[in-house]
């Protein structure tokens, strides 16, 4: 995890400290994994610094589950609609290595195997490019809840209010596959991936690799390509993937010099990953996932260094995830967003995701404000192409946000409520 105390570099290059909110952040995660993971450690912190970007930094990623919102983005935005997904195949879910199709496992037996990804987006600055998942509608998902992987929330059924689902830990290579040498257990991500499909919201993997909660033994480049092989295989309508979170210097693998090194020069390693993902998993959207690319300066121009090395490899990277857990640093502004933002797409080409926002703090009004300046500002730019809010439930978000769930005690917060009126859904 990432320090916690804010480098001397990172506030110089930002010229407002308005917000006045506590910490940092990175990606989280705030259960334990169910399939034997190498450690269920937290990704990056809140109110650290980035050991050699020099920028303040949390990260977050952890586990949630829930139908398609009743209507589509509405509202003060445009962009909007829910995504349709292929029903599962028929059969039973099992906790086993296998390939071909997920069979669908115990909640839900629909008929016929879910689509690939139909049809690119139209070429353009912004776009993926061709032929790298079907045209999206713009979402704002969640992620699913606690130790458990939970979707729905007592009567509160998670896809009422979010047309977008991320596995907050069940997701990650480590969660699934305890040693190189051992079996897959599916059986976490199974039930995600059925509510998914059946509830036609879509599914965003996290992740494919990372420096943390991997697999133990000797990882080499065929057993990363068959990960990502009997993944893309069993959950084939999976529309996005962080297919490398958090690069250095934030989390390195331990075997990144086993599938090509190249750490701090041509990113050999990344390019391979993204190459191997591409080939395992053409329907999908592929993207680099970090925190702290959209806050801090430092943080940004390395995303953008790594990024021009792999695509001058030949890398199908398709759009870059921006983790956006330090919103409520108090020294990150809104015209400081806006600009690293624009930059990230301008200098790359690509579009971006909000991946993992969260808003920490025990202040109603505080969330409110900043939920009103950031929301806005992603759902009305057009190359911000979704947007994953990391957690919905206050007391079950991971360690470093504690304070940024949207429903306390029961009931929706300030910030809930203008959310779903903004996006034309029923408030909780």
């Amino acid at each position: 995890m990432p320090s916690k105390t804010l480098s001397i570099s990172a506030i110089a290059s930002v010229l407002f400290a308005a917000l006045g909110c506590a910490g940092a952040q990175s990606e989280g995660d705030n259960s334990s994994d169910t399939a034997g993971s190498a450690g269920s450690v937290p990704s990056g912190s809140k109110g650290g610094a980035s050991s050699a970007t020099g920028s303040s930094g949390r990260s977050g990623s952890g586990d949630t589950s829930g139908a398609g919102p009743s209507s589509g983005i509405s509202g003060g935005f445009a962009s909007g609609g829910s995504a349709s997904g292929g029903a599962p195949q028929g059969g039973s879910a099992n906790g086993s290595s296998s390939g071909g199709a997920h069979p669908g496992g115990s909640t839900s037996a629909g008929a016929g195997a879910p689509s690939a990804g139909a049809g690119a987006p139209s070429a353009g600055a912004g776009a993926p490019s061709a032929g790298a998942g079907g045209a999206l509608p713009k979402f704002v998902g969640n992620i699913t809840t606690g130790a458990g992987n939970g979707m729905d929330q007592g009567t509160r059924k998670f896809a009422t209010y979010w047309d977008q689902v991320t596995p907050e830990n069940a997701g990650k290579w480590g969660s699934v596959q305890s040693s190189v040498s051992s079996a897959f257990n599916w059986t976490a991500l199974d039930a995600i991936y059925d509510y998914a499909e059946k509830n036609q919201i879509i599914f965003k993997q996290h992740n494919f690799i990372w420096g943390q909660q991997q697999p133990g033994g000797s990882v080499t480049p065929e057993a990363v390509q068959k990960w990502m092989t009997e993944f893309c295989k069993r959950y084939p309508n999976t529309k996005l993937i962080d297919v490398v979170n958090e690069p250095p210097p934030h989390t390195t693998p331990s075997y990144a010099g086993a599938i090509g090194g190249g750490t701090n020069g041509d990113w050999k390693w990344i390019a391979n990953a993204f190459t191997w993902a591409r080939a395992a998993c053409p329907g999908a959207i592929l993207i680099l996932n970090d925190f702290n690319d959209i806050e801090w300066t430092n943080d940004n121009a390395h995303m953008i260094d790594i990024v021009k090395k792999i695509q001058a490899a030949g890398a199908p990277i398709d759009a870059i995830g921006a983790q956006a857990h330090d919103l409520d640093q108090g020294s990150v502004s809104l015209a400081t967003v806006t600009k690293l933002m624009g930059q990230l797409n301008s200098e790359t080409g690509l579009p971006i995701y909000i991946t993992e926002m969260d808003i920490s703090t025990t202040d109603d009004t505080q969330q409110l404000n900043l939920y009103k300046q950031y929301i806005p500002l992603f759902m009305n730019t057009s190359y911000v192409k979704g947007i994953t809010i990391w957690g919905w439930v206050y007391g079950q978000t991971w360690s470093s946000a504690p304070n940024s769930g949207l429903i306390r005690n029961g009931s929706p917060r300030s910030a809930m409520t203008y959310l779903m009126e903004q996006l034309g859904r029923p408030a909780p």
